[in-house]
């Protein structure tokens, strides 16, 4: 249990998602932190203009772009933060914003901000995607959770009780043991 001195830190990965808000309000109902350190982590369009063209094997030419030049990546990611911030407010939470490039991933990008930060926890929301579609796609909560020095706290989504819960058929005739 943490001293009077020692105000436990609380990370949260906020992406305008609805996933990302209910991983806000969940934590703030559940651990009920008074601070907490808001990061919402962004891609230059220059290099996800990159990225896709490598994809498809395309020529890449000279991409350039920077935060000077209003880069709609950073205005948009700008913005979600400010949302983030005035949602965690309305929480009744005081919150510091962060907004990180990424360079390689979100995932590594909150991990890089978790350990300039420090926090006891981070908390994420997930689409808890799963199937082919789970195939295709990289957690950033499961990569968290992998890659992060500290705990890690998961808000699956809304609907996520809405799922049957598969259970083992019984086998006929299967003796007692």
């Amino acid at each position: 249990m943490p001293d009077a001195e020692h105000r436990t830190t609380m990370l949260i990965a906020y992406d305008g998602s609805e996933e990302s808000r209910r991983a806000l309000d969940q934590a703030a109902a559940l651990l009920r932190p008074t601070h907490v350190e808001l990061l919402t982590a962004w891609e230059p369009t220059h290099r996800q203009a990159a990225r896709g063209a490598g994809a498809t094997g395309m020529h890449q030419g000279d991409w350039t772009s920077s935060v000077e030049n209003e880069d709609p990546a950073y205005t948009s990611a700008l913005a979600i933060l400010r949302e983030g911030a005035a949602a965690a407010e309305d929480l009744g939470l005081k919150a510091n914003a962060h907004l990180v490039e990424s360079a390689t991933s979100t995932w590594s990008a909150i991990v890089d901000a978790a350990y300039e930060l420090r926090p006891d926890v981070i908390v994420c929301g997930t689409q808890a995607t799963t199937g082919i579609r789970g195939l295709w796609r990289n957690s950033t909560a499961e990569l968290l959770i992998k890659n992060s020095s500290c705990p890690v706290f998961v808000v699956p989504p809304a609907d996520n009780g809405d799922r049957p819960i598969e259970e083992e058929p019984e086998q006929e005739g299967q003796a007692e043991g």
